[in-house]
């Protein structure tokens, strides 16, 4: 795993890549390649949200847990998947959603969000990294602590920020974040096992905007082109 990270966010979180718990997280991911496994995203790929969304450009923080862990989805951006790949369920209810909010919004034939990712929509999976079609198996190997200090970070330093949390894996974190100077919008999960428990209908993309307009920041267009 290459420390890929971009200057704002090294500053913040160079000293992570130091600690015992990253040097072993290192040393899994290498046994995961020396056994054969293949792991998702690429290694190029593993650090691009932050690579796309530097640290004092966050506006929106939407939280995933893994990244998708089959051949060609995953890109470093929580819920997107490359251009060519059929967007998974989870993201056509993000647009199925979006649609409903924005009666111009065109439901766009890819799962590409790298167009939000540089308005300053932080796309943040708790887990960086997993093993190809196994979901969760990159879980408590490390890159929860990891992710849990990008969100202190963004809490403490930063004012005025929209943390999206959808289901209870990302609500869990809601604890992280100071919300005298933050704002939380939550939900259901947009997975189909979810979607209809309460995150259609929710409007946490007008509502983002809503509120980044009272904080004097330009809001995001959420269109995919």
């Amino acid at each position: 795993m290459a420390v890929d990270l971009e200057d704002s966010w090294l500053k913040v979180l160079g000293a992570e890549f130091e600690k015992p718990y990253m040097k072993s997280l290192k040393a899994f991911l290498q046994q995961e390649k020396q056994a054969g496994h293949t792991v998702y995203p690429k290694g190029t790929d593993i650090f691009n949200a932050f690579k796309h969304t530097p640290f004092e450009n966050v506006k929106v923080v939407i939280l995933g847990q893994d990244p998708y862990h089959g051949v060609g989805q995953a890109h470093g951006l929580s819920f997107s998947v490359q251009k060519g790949v059929v967007p998974p369920p989870s993201l056509k209810n993000i647009y199925k959603e979006l649609a409903d909010e924005f009666p111009d919004f065109k439901i766009p034939s890819h799962g590409e969000l790298t167009s939000w990712a540089k308005q300053g929509v932080l796309l943040l999976n708790a887990t960086l990294t997993v093993r190809a079609h196994t979901a969760g198996s990159h879980q408590n190997k490390g890159w929860e602590q990891f992710t849990d200090k990008v969100i202190t970070e963004l809490s403490e330093k930063r004012t005025g920020l929209v943390f999206i949390l959808w289901g209870n894996y990302a609500k869990q974190k809601e604890v992280l974040i100071d919300q005298n100077k933050h704002f939380i919008i939550k939900s259901a999960h947009p997975s189909p096992f979810s979607a209809y428990n309460g995150f259609f209908g929710s409007k946490p993309f007008s509502k983002t905007n809503e509120i980044l307009k009272k904080e004097g920041k330009n809001v995001i267009n959420w269109q995919i082109s």
